[in-house]
């Protein structure tokens, strides 16, 4: 038995992206198929009943609500790093990849590419200033990153001095109307 706590703010109905959909796909699956472990989602306002999938699912509104820089680092670095500690949990999974740096709960990021770092002029500018500042130390502080494709876990590997040993390639799967 784990307490898992889900970074699910991208779970916004009707406006899943990438990530939101990754979101939902995977931890559809994992906490309908993993029914002995307690899953908090942390969500940075009230979620929608369509994203509790399973009785196992504890939905957790924490403030501010996460939507530029300053927020997403007010959000992570004290409200979900103090949720965590309060609570017990004993594993933080965050499917964009940012996690409280200074938490002691094992942490996974999920760090999709980092086309981010090589190309930011397609980003606002103070989200290219976190972005820059930030992931670099969400790779080298997660206890086990995620990525999926093993050209990204090289990529990641190299430009965040991180060892490959902690970088695991997961291929995204597909839904199944495909």
């Amino acid at each position: 038995y784990m307490k898992i706590a889900v970074n699910t703010r991208l779970l916004i109905k009707n406006k899943l992206e990438g990530i939101g959909w990754y979101t939902y796909e995977t931890f559809k699956r994992i906490t309908q198929e993993h029914p002995e472990h307690e899953f908090h989602f942390l969500f940075d306002r009230k979620p929608d009943k369509e994203f509790i999938f399973s009785s196992n699912i504890k939905p957790i509104v924490l403030h501010p609500q996460a939507r530029h820089p300053l927020l997403w680092h007010l959000w992570f670095q004290f409200s979900v790093s103090r949720y965590l500690k309060n609570y017990g949990i004993d594993l933080f999974i965050s499917p964009d990849g940012f996690i409280p740096l200074r938490a002691k709960t094992p942490t996974i990021a999920v760090i999709h590419d980092i086309n981010f770092h090589h190309h930011p002029e397609g980003l606002p500018l103070t989200s290219r200033y976190y972005y820059r500042k930030y992931f670099p130390k969400f790779a080298r502080r997660a206890t086990r990153i995620v990525t999926v494709s093993e050209y990204s876990k090289n990529d990641i590997a190299s430009s965040f001095n991180v060892d490959l040993s902690k970088i695991d390639v997961t291929l995204n799967g597909a839904n199944t109307i495909f």
